[in-house]
């Protein structure tokens, strides 16, 4: 590496001024305290990346952001968005626990659940499963549907009930 150049440059107006050029690889860094905010600025022949802290916020301009740590904790008194514009995964290397204190609410064009061993959906003891769709709701190589108490069977058009066998047992009460 070749010498670098820096500077400190003092001034009632403008404040300080922290500059570190490398010229042979071309980047130029820049910390520059304005009595408001403090930037601090890395500049290279194709790309820059930006850190501004004012006296209510942090903000980070940069092509890659990591962030490594033991343990992460982030916290926010008011709305939080994360929001990719391309993929965005979550990956856990145990348990995925996501909770919360209202409603939670799931929107996408095609959905896909997928468990090794079980998937269980379940309420309180007053909850209501709700499945519906214009095409086929359930299907699968075997569907057990279970009641501990009354199970209604309901259709506005037909209701077509066809197997290799079909059994029905106990009492039947047609009418």
């Amino acid at each position: 590496m070749g010498k670098l150049v820096c500077r400190i440059e003092l001034d009632k107006k403008d404040g300080l001024i922290l500059t570190v050029e490398n010229g042979d690889a071309s980047i130029t860094q820049t910390i520059v305290m304005d009595g408001t905010s403090i930037t601090s600025t890395v500049k290279g022949k194709s790309e820059t990346s930006t850190i501004t802290q004012k006296q209510d916020g942090i903000a980070v301009k940069c092509k890659t952001f990591t962030l490594d740590a033991e343990t992460i904790t982030c916290e926010s008194e008011k709305k939080t968005l994360h929001k990719s514009g391309e993929d965005f995964d979550i990956n856990s290397g145990k348990n995925l626990n996501i909770s919360a204190a209202s409603d939670a609410k799931y929107k996408a064009v095609n959905t896909t659940m997928e468990s090794t061993v079980e998937t269980v959906a379940k309420g309180s003891q007053a909850a209501t499963l709700k499945l519906s769709g214009s095409e086929s709701v359930l299907e699968g190589i075997s569907i057990k549907l279970d009641s501990k108490g009354m199970l209604d069977l309901l259709s506005n058009g037909i209701a077509t009930l066809k197997g290799t066998i079909v059994k029905i047992k106990d009492i039947v009460k047609l009418g």
